[in-house]
Order: C-alpha cells, then sequence, then structure tokens
C-alpha cells in the first residue's frame, strides 16, 4: 500500500525503518520533517515514561538537517542514513557519560563509541538517545536511583521491565523504530515481552560489545522481525575489542517465511523454579504452538532447564559480583545505591569463596542442559515473562531482594548456554498487557532464528494498536 504521510502525519512516528527508508529515497519524506514530527512526539510522551536518559533536540535537528542534505544529493552516508536508533545508557557512546543508572556512580564522558553505537554512527544512523537503566543493570525493573521511574506505556501503572527498560518503553511508544539493549539474563526479552516488541538476543558474540562478559550480549529491540535483521546486518559485523566476536555470517540478514514441515519443536512451559505462567500466558503460547502444528511442525513437550540450585547458584554469584562493585564506594555513596540493589549484595558477606565460585560453575551446568535439548530439537518455544505485568515502583517481579531473580528461569539458560533467542508478542491478556513468546535456536543459528521468527509473525500479523498516550 502507498503511504501518505502527510494526510497521516500523526502515525509518522510508527513507521517502520524499512518504511522511512523508502520515504526518504524517493523524496516523498525528508529526515528533517520526520524528526520535527518525532520530536514533538517525545516531548509529549516523556513526562509519563522517563524512557530517555541523555537526550538533546537541538543535536538530533541539526543531524537530521545534514542527513536531509545528502539525501537531496543522493548521496546517503550509510543505508541507515537518518534513521534514528536509541541506545541503552550502559553502551558507550562519544560524549556521554555511563553512570550505570545508579546515583551513586561518579561517571564521566566516554571517549569512544562501543562497538553497537560505532557500527550504528557508520552507516548514518542518528543516536536519538541513551535510554534508561535499572541500578547497574541488575533489575527487570524502569526503577533507578539516578533516573527514578520509566514507566510501560501500554498501561503506565505496571512496568516496562528492565534492564532495557527505556528502550523498551521508548520502542513500544514510537520513538523511531530502532533500539539497542544488553541482556544477560533475560534484560533485553523480558522488557521487550512486557511491551509487546520483537527482542533479539543473539548467539554470544553475534554482536560484539565492549566490555564482554560471561552471558552478556547486545541485540535489537524493535517492532518487527524486518527492523530487527536491518540492524544486525550491521551490529554483527566483527569488532576486535570484544574477544568473543564471531566471524560475520555469509548473508545479508534479509528475511523470508520459511516451511516448518517436519520441524522438531520442543515446548517448554514448566520454568523449573521460580513463579508459575499464568493461565493467560499459558493459553496464548499454547495457541502458538498449535499453528506451528498446523504448519507440519512436530511439536512436544520439553523438560525446563532451571532448577532451584542452578538459580541459587547464579544468585550467589551475581551477589558476590555485585558486592565487590559496591564495596569500591566510599559510604556516602554506598547509600544512594537503590535500597533494593543494596540489601540484594550485602547478602554476599555471608558467602564463603567456594560458594561464589561453585555459583560460577552453574553457569556451565546451565550450557550443558541448553546445549542437550537440541539434540532432541530444532527449535524450542516458551513463555517469555513468568508474569504478565508487575507495578511500576517495584523493583522487581517479586519486590523482594531475598527471591530476586525468580522470573528468569525462561530466559537465562539461552544466556548461559549461548543460544540465540528472541521474544515475539503473540496476544494480550485480559486487561489489555502484551504477552510474549520466545522462540530459542541452536548456537550460532541466529538468522534462521529470525526466519523462523518472521514465519510466525507472518501467521499472526501485525500490531496495529500500539499504545497512544493521553494530553497532559
Amino acid at each position: 500500500m502507498p503511504l501518505t504521510h502527510r494526510n497521516s502525519v500523526g502515525d509518522l512516528h510508527d513507521y517502520s525503518a524499512t518504511q522511512l527508508l523508502a520515504l526518504f529515497a524517493n523524496k516523498a519524506l525528508s529526515p528533517l520533517e520526520y524528526y520535527e514530527h518525532l520530536l514533538s512526539h517525545i516531548e509529549h510522551c516523556e513526562p509519563y515514561l522517563h524512557a530517555l536518559c541523555a537526550f538533546d533536540p537541538q543535536q538530533v535537528r541539526d543531524q537530521a538537517r545534514a542527513s536531509t542534505q545528502r539525501w537531496s544529493q543522493g548521496r546517503p552516508q550509510g543505508l541507515l542514513d537518518g534513521l534514528p536508533v536509541t541506545i541503552k545508557e550502559l553502551i558507550a557512546t562519544q560524549g556521554d557519560a555511563i553512570g550505570l543508572g545508579c546515583a551513586a556512580t561518579v561517571a564521566v564522558p566516554e571517549l569512544v563509541d562501543a562497538p553497537p553505537a560505532a557500527r550504528m554512527r557508520e552507516e548514518g544512523a542518528i543516536i536519538l538517545g541513551k535510554t534508561t537503566v535499572p541500578d547497574f543493570g541488575m533489575l527487570s525493573s524502569g526503577l533507578s536511583s539516578l533516573y527514578g521511574l520509566t514507566r510501560n506505556p501500554w498501561d503506565l501503572s505496571n512496568n516496562p521491565g528492565g534492564s532495557s527498560a527505556g528502550a523498551a518503553a521508548a520502542a513500544a511508544a514510537g520513538y523511531g523504530p530502532l533500539h539497542i539493549g544488553t541482556d544477560i539474563g533475560g534484560s533485553i526479552r523480558l522488557p521487550a515481552a512486557w511491551c509487546g516488541l520483537v527482542g533479539f538476543k543473539p548467539t554470544l558474540g553475534r554482536v560484539p560489545v565492549d566490555p564482554y562478559y560471561t552471558g552478556r550480549c547486545a541485540g535489537p529491540m524493535t517492532r518487527n522481525l524486518d527492523d530487527c535483521a536491518l540492524m544486525m546486518r550491521y551490529l554483527s559485523r566483527p569488532d576486535a575489542r570484544d574477544a568473543t566476536s564471531l566471524p560475520p555470517i555469509d548473508c545479508d540478514w534479509g528475511l523470508n517465511t520459511q516451511s516448518v514441515q517436519g520441524l522438531r519443536v520442543g515446548l517448554i512451559t514448566d520454568p523449573g523454579v521460580g513463579l508459575q505462567p499464568c493461565e493467560q500466558t499459558l493459553a496464548a503460547v499454547g495457541d502458538a504452538a498449535r499453528v506451528f502444528e498446523r504448519h507440519g511442525a512436530q511439536v512436544r513437550e520439553a523438560a525446563p532447564v532451571m532448577n532451584r540450585a542452578l538459580l541459587r547458584g547464579l544468585d550467589h554469584f551475581w551477589r558476590a559480583r555485585q558486592w565487590s562493585q559496591l564495596q569500591t564506594l566510599a559510604p556516602h555513596r554506598l547509600e544512594q545505591v537503590l535500597p533494593y540493589i543494596r540489601e540484594w549484595a550485602e547478602g554476599a558477606q555471608v558467602l564463603t569463596a567456594q560458594q561464589a565460585v561453585e555459583g560460577f560453575n552453574q553457569t556451565f551446568e546451565i550450557r550443558r542442559r541448553a546445549a542437550a535439548l537440541f539434540s532432541e530439537f530444532d527449535l524450542l518455544i516458551s513463555p517469555t515473562n513468568q508474569v504478565n505485568a508487575f507495578p511500576a515502583y517495584w523493583a522487581s517481579p517479586t519486590n523482594d531482594p531475598a527471591l530476586p531473580f525468580e522470573h528468569i528461569a525462561f530466559t537465562v539458560p539461552w544466556n548461559m548456554g549461548e543460544q540465540p533467542a528472541l521474544s515475539i508478542n503473540c496476544g494480550f491478556t485480559d486487561q489489555g498487557m502484551p504477552i510474549g513468546l520466545q522462540l530459542v535456536g541452536p548456537r550460532f543459528a541466529d538468522h534462521w532464528l529470525l526466519q523462523m521468527a518472521k514465519t510466525y509473525e507472518h501467521w499472526r500479523g501485525p500490531i496495529n494498536n500500539w499504545p497512544r498516550l493521553p494530553a497532559l
């Protein structure tokens, strides 16, 4: 269908990246025209959402003006020229400070872009702003001692999840089509699911990051699969700063629907530990599984990866790691850390070195179990989240620092196992909140997994009811 943006200006912020590029190329819309609308839209939404933590509208206009000039001359800088992208606060961007979402941090401006930001700039994308995170990126929440509270645009009384909280809220609210988050236990997929998005955690090393760490990945958060794949074309370029960086995939990352005839699909509905998914979530994921079956896939139940011992081990290791960071702070600064984080990390004081090491060793047992499933199955599907929604002002879905990770049993195995995993919306609750379906593929099968998700997106159809915030 031809786009008539001048007759539907109110919808410009809902345009996909591929739509915008076509409009820029045929001169039906200039980047500057687009940004005048987008910045006005953000100005309206930000008082509700607080999704951005570094945002300079005048600098964005200047970049849009330069992009407009390049497009008018038929000489775009790269294949993303003029497209807006937000970058999670934890990813370095030149000239911006990384506050780690924490009021105790003494932050200084970064000298260079980290790999994900560098790849976007190289292709001409405009960094619209940095997006909020909770303290140290250690919460599945939009609550931060530095930035305050980021809310979910689908329902402002609910949390967007985290730690890519601002990225998820910005994407769902229409702050442009492209957003980058990071994920060490579900921090892309969890908020993507709570906000109705596509959130992709690639194979470890597929998208270079700096600093890199066990299980830490960067990846796209978008409204659709085509925009996700467009970002991966550039984010996946190798970078020597990440020692886990993988060789490039020999493809252009274009997506087509695929046959699933005979595909062995494992359905995981039991998280194995922690919070249990509600009936509405199980029903929506079950419906998705039956769609795969109707198209010829062989779907059967798969065992959960996680159990209490594995989750406790991760908790011990992560507490010890966080406490080692907090001990470097002066007492008056330690008091500025979010109380939930401080109380959780202080539990490491009673752990022995042996317990911390044994906790880290659980990552290898998780890896073994995750890999073993792919001897039985080609594709795994599960709920993304174990709860549909939780209050905006909570620090986690339990709001209990003694039980901080009861909600990550579906997502964390694939960080430790290094498999690519993706969340995509598969329905809505009775309260109108999105429900996430997680798809997991074998290690290194990133492009194939995106094609599987594209196939499901085709069956599901587009989402046309993105949230609209009321007038102030």
